[in-house]
């Protein structure tokens, strides 16, 4: 009574899950060895593209808000004070590493002054390129963190179609040897091996295409955070000669 009361193509798609399940567990030791290769691929794959897209959310919304405070406030040691709580966004290290380099010339600035001439206390700055570097240096550094783990999700894209082609030449070979040997040349003697052995093409592209796609779309967004560094660099470097020139 269940039975007749199912869609057609409700009793198909579950006779061929039970199908596909059945292969596997049928499926030779290779086969199988394949499997799990693809499937710890795309373990780690997946919990990488959970991982990224959950840090680049928490980026983005720190970098936000440490802009609009940045553009707001005039004074360094408030912006400094305040970034202190927005330590998610590559923004923060990029303007600390100024802010440590324009501290460090001030002081020498301030201490060469005073020897020369003690009753005045005034402070300039020695040369903007060193503060640039230190911009530049910085912002590299933070690219590279985000850049973390990027490369896996590359190999997973590239080798797990080849890893699962891999498995079905040795599947197709195992099913064309047990052909040769039982001496029928029949659709029903050759399906069930052929099936068996595109299963591993299935599972490759299942781990590929995932990682392709994350990747693209990650590479996409840490361009866009490195030009939002190279902007801001740029910003940070205003208001100093503003403020210092």
């Amino acid at each position: 009574m269940i039975l007749a009361k199912l869609d057609p193509i409700t009793l198909l798609a579950q006779g061929a899950e039970s199908d596909l399940l059945k292969l596997v567990f049928a499926a030779s030791p290779l086969a199988k060895a394949v499997l799990v290769v693809l499937l710890i691929f795309s373990l780690f794959s997946w919990a990488i593209i959970f991982k990224k897209y959950a840090v680049l959310k928490k980026i983005r919304r720190d970098s936000e808000t440490f802009l609009r405070m940045f553009r707001k406030s005039k004074r360094f040691s408030e912006i400094s004070a305040a970034g202190e709580s927005l330590r998610n966004t590559p923004l923060v290290e990029v303007f600390q590493a100024g802010y440590d380099e324009l501290e460090a010339q001030l002081m020498a600035s301030s201490k060469t002054s005073n020897q020369g001439n003690p009753g005045q206390h005034s402070a300039s700055l020695k040369t903007i390129n060193v503060i640039q570097r230190a911009l530049s240096r910085a912002a590299s550094v933070e690219l590279t963190k985000l850049e973390r783990n990027m490369s896996f999700l590359a190999t997973t894209a590239s080798v797990a179609p080849f890893i699962g082609l891999f498995g079905t030449v040795l599947g197709v070979i195992r099913a064309f040897t047990g052909l040769g040997i039982e001496g029928i040349a029949t659709l029903r003697a050759v399906a069930p091996g052929i099936a068996e052995a595109l299963i591993a093409t299935a599972a490759g592209l299942f781990a590929a295409i995932p990682a392709v796609i994350a990747y693209n779309y990650f590479v996409h967004q840490l361009k866009e955070m490195a030009s939002a560094m190279d902007d801001f660099s740029l910003e940070f470097l205003n208001l100093m000669e503003r403020t210092f020139s």
